[in-house]
């Protein structure tokens, strides 16, 4: 497999990045040329992406990539808790929390995400009730949450000041938030 070449990521990325490598590091895992290039990806994109289109994004730096590539890379990411799968979308996010918090990420973390239907941006919130409001529930039930992940679909406030058929064209420029 060739190796990847050196991607130009914005400043701010580069340090998530690094973030990323370090918390790696200290869970005895490591991020891959390959894993850190599809973790910047996913942090430069405006919306969540799709992994054909990770996959489309990252030939243009590692010409031997196959699909296989992409989804051990996102599995890996998903497990490190450094990435979101949106189901409704069928895309990824990079998990805002995880890359800025100050505690290593032990915090128990509870991904709550807002999707605009209309331009896709996607918000992910951290709103610490709603984690314990769930687990609340799930422990009266007898249940031990590990993980969650709440998708709510709705109009973003960039989309609501807009008529509707203005919204489609906001769709690729459309800034995520988190």
């Amino acid at each position: 497999m060739t190796e990847t070449a050196p991607h130009p990521f914005d400043p701010a990325i580069e340090i998530l990045l690094d973030r990323a490598e370090q918390f790696c590091a200290d869970r005895r895992t490591r991020l891959t040329d390959i894993r850190r290039l599809v973790l910047g990806l996913i942090l430069q994109s405006s919306t969540p992406v799709g992994a054909y289109d990770l996959l489309d994004r990252l030939r243009d730096q590692h010409r031997g990539a196959a699909p296989p590539t992409v989804y051990r890379a996102l599995d890996f990411l998903a497990d490190q808790g450094l990435i979101h799968r949106i189901e409704r979308l069928a895309a990824f996010v990079g998990c805002g929390h995880m890359l800025e918090c100050d505690h290593g990420g032990h915090c128990g973390h509870r991904a709550q995400f807002l999707i605009c239907k209309r331009c896709g941006a996607t918000q992910e919130l951290e709103d610490r009730r709603i984690g314990e409001a769930l687990s609340d529930a799930a422990a009266r039930a007898g249940f031990a949450v590990e993980q969650s992940t709440i998708e709510i679909e709705g109009i973003c406030a960039a989309c609501r000041t807009m008529p509707e058929d203005a919204g489609s064209k906001l769709r690729a420029v459309a800034p995520r938030v988190g």
